[in-house]
């Protein structure tokens, strides 16, 4: 099985009260897209992953760029390849983590799992959650565990805080540490989405949540964000904010420059997405 998980942008990110567990409480609007996708594909463990022999072509004669790993059991053969190099453990990505989740409650055979990325890394897009929450619907497909939509959010909440929006794909509120998510109807038809990512700029979540100061109540703006979305898009400037902004700015002053030139460059709205340091522009078509 082949799939091609996408990416997400956050509409508004508010950083709340701190939890007795260490996180934040914090809300958003997950919106997820398709601008950058990796490929993914998931297959038994006596079948041919199709994309392999690309993956080896595409990406085998240059080092660090394509990596292999058997897990210790033998019920893990990962592939990963990234034009920028792979510079991760394979056999703790997300999608073998999936794999393990499911593992402990069912009787799994071994997989093949083949990865391309493509999407960027470390930006606040999150394309390693997307990978890890299709993971969880492959699986579920391929050996036909039956798990209804609920429960794969469940198990996606147990991977990373917004690994579960990749179950439901569409736009939808998170709140808690992320995993409390309800669908929210939004449509944008009429604007345009670009994604801008630096390759170069890699922002950790504990940098990213340096300086921020919790508030105990939403709306930083003096307003819901719910009440905020609301609203046209040409009015979000100002209003809707992503706390992690001033922290990440603060350290990288490029960003906050090329989201001016965002705005210049006739965009309605700008901001980063997540904790950084991918930006996205909406633009009225």
């Amino acid at each position: 099985m082949i799939t091609r998980p996408g990416i997400k942008i956050n509409l508004g990110l508010e950083v709340l009260r701190k939890r007795p567990d260490g996180y934040h409480d914090l809300e958003t609007l997950f919106y997820p897209l398709d601008n950058f996708h990796d490929t993914l594909e998931i297959v038994k463990g006596d079948e041919y992953c199709e994309t392999l022999a690309g993956l080896t072509e595409k990406y085998g004669s240059e080092e660090g760029k394509l990596v292999q790993a058997i897990s210790e059991d033998g019920k893990i053969m990962i592939t990963i390849a990234r034009k920028e190099g792979v510079h991760w453990d394979p056999l703790k990505d997300l999608t073998v983590k999936a794999y393990r989740l499911l593992e402990a409650d069912f009787e799994l055979p071994a997989v093949k799992i083949c990865l391309e990325k493509t999407s960027p890394v470390g930006a606040g897009l999150g394309g390693g959650s997307a990978d890890g929450a299709f993971a969880l619907k492959m699986i579920n497909e391929i050996f036909s565990l039956g798990l209804s939509k609920e429960a794969l959010v469940g198990y996606a909440s147990r991977l990373g805080s917004d690994c579960a929006l990749f179950i439901y794909n569409e736009p939808v509120m998170g709140e808690g540490r992320g995993e409390i998510l309800t669908p929210y109807p939004l449509d944008l038809k009429g604007y345009r989405i670009e994604v801008t990512p630096f390759n170069d700029i890699s922002v950790s979540t504990a940098e990213a949540y340096g300086g921020i100061v919790p508030r105990e109540v939403s709306g930083q703006s003096g307003l819901p964000l719910k009440e905020i979305l609301a609203m046209p898009v040409e009015k979000w400037k100002g209003l809707l904010v992503n706390d992690f902004e001033e922290t990440v700015f603060r350290k990288h002053p490029v960003l906050a420059a090329e989201k001016e030139k965002l705005y210049e460059k006739g965009a309605v709205y700008a901001s980063m997405s997540g904790s950084g340091s991918a930006l996205f522009a909406i633009y009225k078509v």
